[in-house]
């Protein structure tokens, strides 16, 4: 009998089988010191298991469910439908009655109680399933509650319970439902506590909702609940609103919607004293359970009783610090254009490239930028740096900075070196240097080759050797201070441009134009020479036609049995050997590479032979340096009728210059890390061939799931706990649902900037103007590039871009994404394209739909929808 019902006293933290999320949380409150629970017991998921185990229907219903996905919406409502109606009239075994029945009997048979649902898929931390399944409240005698732990069990099969677990990836034959009993209690005052302000994130702000009655009106909507927030044992918010209508119980059972008296409506629901009592309870039930809780507690005669705690599942974990100071963080993936997730061994490659302060958070990485802004030199430069770069992130840095309390300021160093003089220097040198950045080039391929060489020799310990020697050397390359200096030199002048040809002449974002189709941009390149692809197979219908078949990676081996299929693999494989290391998400060496998966550039090719005319690279190439060179003459002339217009021609030349020998430039560093990070991946995957042969790992993705040196150790004793590969894939999945914030604190508060802007359209759509144009079409809302299916003159609404994506920059008249600055990569080739783009939009995916007409103001920063 005691493995069907289980007093809260009894459970142990190891019986979420039994009791499911909710019933073990009530059971771990009931045993904190000091924290009041209504009494109660939870009938086991043994009892539901009894009921529906040998119903042949049921089986054969859930297996019809189980077939589905989330878009079946009608087939999810009629199954789940049958299922409810099937178990409501299933009979309760007759064990588990008499079980309830004896624990009724010792809590008091006429006391009225709440007949609750809890899942075995609830209350988790990293899934909460909240609302998922019913609740009943005011339910008074025996009968009445075995009628409604059957209509608990059934709400197993809600249709937003089944959709839910679809969507989460739950499978609905493994998860079971366990029913809370609990005394009712009848408060005056009910609601919510999050130990954590659900808002801003916050971990040190608890917010509270409070409402007359019970918490039903609050949850149903049927009432504004006030909401009081406190830190620190100090009330810092109150909004209190009208509350017209609460729900009470009913003397007999159920419950009744009732009119709050009139001079009721407006007066807190709490008192001060009661809010500053109940922070203490939460962060008591916080502390027992280790991490933000979502708290349900109702007040009676002046004690609150608690009546649910969960893990709050939704916030963004904070990056972890080695102090308990202030800190503020920003996001990686905001400025390296990928904001999921990153694997583990892809975050230990990146950690040992950088040389910034970086922490993980959410399997993601944040720089702690804390220092620099604690020093009124350094702070300047970084705001103008990111000023340029990001202005939402440096709105967000403003706001920090000017509470005055967050970041203690260093003193303020007046002896701090001018940062342009080492600039100023390095640029004499390079600016008459004509070579300077094919020598910079040819320094990286050489080194490269020299890798792909050496690195074939090593294997076991002796290859995470050289693969950390080597990464030294990838440092040296990408710190190189000529280097830097050379795309510092293109930004600067970019700059410069844009803010003397706006003086001057009154021209806006003029730079754009001159920075179409310059020599040496790698990325730019690439999308032109997959047109080149293009036209080697356009003359052949059989190899189109056999591509557009083609559902494997081998198909260029069976490519040759074609006319024209000789001549296409050798074109393919030209265009892998020096892009294939390339794909979304780069920066996150785990991801799967062009020529790890070859197929994923045919819907681009195929659409570029549909799309666009034989050599479209070429003239594409050919028109982009027209305009820029009739932009440079047009400027140039206008200077000169200005007063000094010869030095202002002069000067401007000057910068022209810099633009177009060293911006191109500015892609070539990350392609080089990229270059090497696959060669470094191909070496570890055949380790990690080895370790499945031994049976060490199940699978060769396995090994990246653990960082860089895990592995190696793994690879040295040929041992590992394969429990640690089956959590971080369930965190994987977990970090996938979250999005990450551009600016988090360690408070764990995320900070938002605002764009700052002025005599904009009332509907327009602000975002940070990156290449100059106004441009009207179709907004294709794309997530995954294999997903993008374009048509000529379409505008490209996506997330982030990197490089990657720069197939699908040539084939299209516009670009919006939601992330990125002046300087990340989709910017850069937008101008180089002559695209206009706003990129920096907040939730455009959402707000624009796809095949909505927009119109794109490339030089001001803003979307219209038409």
């Amino acid at each position: 009998m005691s493995s069907l019902v289980l007093g809260f006293q009894e459970m142990e933290k190891t019986e979420l089988l039994l009791v499911g999320g909710k019933g073990l949380n009530l059971g771990e409150l009931s045993k904190i010191q000091g924290i009041q629970v209504p009494e109660g017991f939870c009938v086991t998921t043994v009892g539901y298991q009894k009921a529906i185990e040998q119903n042949e229907t049921f089986q054969a219903l859930l297996d019809q469910l189980t077939k589905l996905k989330v878009e079946d919406r009608d087939q999810i409502g009629e199954i789940s439908r049958k299922i409810r109606q099937l178990i409501i009239e299933v009979e309760i075994p007759v064990d588990v009655a008499c079980a309830v029945a004896h624990n009724l009997s010792q809590f008091g048979d006429q006391h009225a109680y709440a007949v609750r649902s809890s899942a075995t898929a609830e209350d988790l931390p990293q899934a909460s399933f909240a609302g998922q399944q019913d609740t009943y409240l005011n339910i008074i005698g025996k009968e009445a509650i075995l009628q409604h732990i059957s209509k608990c069990w059934a709400s197993l099969f809600t249709e937003r319970a089944v959709t839910y677990r679809i969507k989460n990836g739950f499978d609905h034959r493994k998860v079971y439902l366990s029913v809370v009993v609990q005394k009712m209690v009848f408060p005056q005052a009910a609601g919510i506590l999050f130990t954590a302000d659900p808002v801003t994130s916050n971990r040190k702000v608890l917010s509270i909702d409070a409402s007359f009655g019970l918490g039903e009106a609050m949850v149903s909507g049927l009432v504004n609940a006030d909401n009081y927030k406190v830190c620190n044992g100090k009330v810092i918010d109150k909004k209190i609103f009208t509350k017209k209508l609460a729900i009470y119980a009913l003397g007999d059972g159920g419950t009744k919607e009732q009119e709050i008296e009139s001079e009721k409506q407006n007066r807190q629901a709490l008192t001060d004293e009661q809010i500053l009592q109940l922070e203490r309870i939460g962060r008591k039930i916080e502390a027992h359970f280790g991490c933000p809780q979502d708290i349900e507690w109702c007040l009676v005669d002046e004690i609150f009783y608690i009546v649910q705690s969960r893990p709050i599942t939704t916030l963004f974990p904070i990056p972890e610090a080695n102090d308990q100071e202030n800190h503020v963080y920003i996001s990686v993936g905001h400025q390296q254009m990928m904001t999921d997730p990153i694997k583990p061994l892809g975050l230990s490659f990146f950690l040992l490239t950088t040389r910034a302060p970086m922490r993980k958070a959410g399997g993601r990485l944040f720089v702690d930028v804390t220092l620099q802004l604690a020093s009124p030199v350094s702070r300047n430069i970084f705001l103008n740096v990111m000023g340029q770069h990001d202005p939402l992130m440096k709105d967000a840095i403003m706001n920090i900075i000017e509470r005055g309390y967050f970041i203690k300021s260093l003193p303020n160093d007046s002896k701090a070196p001018s940062p342009n003089k080492g600039n100023i220097d390095m640029l004499a040198q390079i600016e008459n240097n004509s070579s300077i950045v094919s020598e910079l080039i040819k320094r990286s391929q050489t080194s490269i080759e020299e890798l792909k060489q050496n690195i074939q020799t090593k294997s076991g310990i002796d290859l995470f050797d050289f693969i950390q020697e080597d990464i030294q050397e990838l440092k040296k390359i990408l710190f190189d201070p000529k280097s830097t200096a050379v795309f510092m030199a293109a930004m600067d002048a970019t700059s410069w441009v844009n803010e003397k040809m706006n003086e001057w002449l009154g021209e806006k974002n003029a730079a754009d134009t001159l920075t179409q189709s310059v020599p040496n941009n790698i990325t730019s390149e690439m999308g032109l020479a997959l047109l080149d692809v293009a036209d080697v197979i356009r003359p052949y219908p059989e190899v189109i036609d056999y591509l557009q078949h083609v559902k494997d990676d081998n198909f260029l081996d069976e490519m040759i049995n074609f006319d024209g299929g000789q001549e296409t693999r050798v074109a393919f494989n030209a265009f892998l050997n020096k892009y294939g290391m390339r794909c979304a998400g780069e920066i996150d060496m785990t991801k799967t590479r062009w020529s790890e998966k070859p197929i994923t550039l045919v819907p681009i090719i195929l659409g570029n032979i549909k799309k666009l005319e034989p050599n479209a690279g070429k003239r594409k190439f050919e028109q982009g340096l027209k305009e820029a060179l009739e932009k440079e003459q047009e400027l140039l002339d206008r200077l000169r009728q200005l007063p000094d217009g010869e030095q202002k021609a002069k000067e401007t030349k000057r910068m022209i210059n810099l633009i177009r020998n060293f911006i191109g430039y500015r892609e070539y560093p990350k392609y080089g890390m990229i270059n090497r990070y696959f060669i470094y991946k191909k070496a570890l995957l055949k380790e990690a061939e080895q370790l499945v042969q031994a049976g060490v790992i199940r699978e060769k993705e396995d090994i990246y799931y653990l960082m860089f040196d895990e592995l190696r150790e793994v690879v040295r004793t040929k041992k590992l706990d394969y429990q640690i590969i089956s959590k971080r894939k369930g965190e994987y999945r977990f970090y996938e649902k979250l999005t990450p914030p551009r600016v988090i604190t360690s408070d764990g508060e995320i900070i938002t900037g605002k764009y700052k802007r002025e005599n904009l359209p009332a509907k327009a759509i602000v975002g940070l103007p990156v290449s100059s144009g106004v441009i009207e079409g179709r907004a294709r809302v794309i997530i995954n590039m294999a997903d993008a299916d374009l048509e000529d003159g379409d505008i490209l609404v996506t997330a982030f871009t990197d490089p990657s994506w720069t197939p699908l920059f040539v084939s299209i008249k516009g670009l919006v994404t939601e992330v990125g600055g002046l300087m990340t990569h989709g910017a850069v080739i937008a101008r180089e394209y002559g695209l206009p783009a706003v990129v920096g939009v907040e939730n455009a995916t959402k707000l624009i739909k796809d095949g909505q007409r927009i119109r794109v103001h490339g030089t001001e920063g803003y979307i219209e929808k038409l």
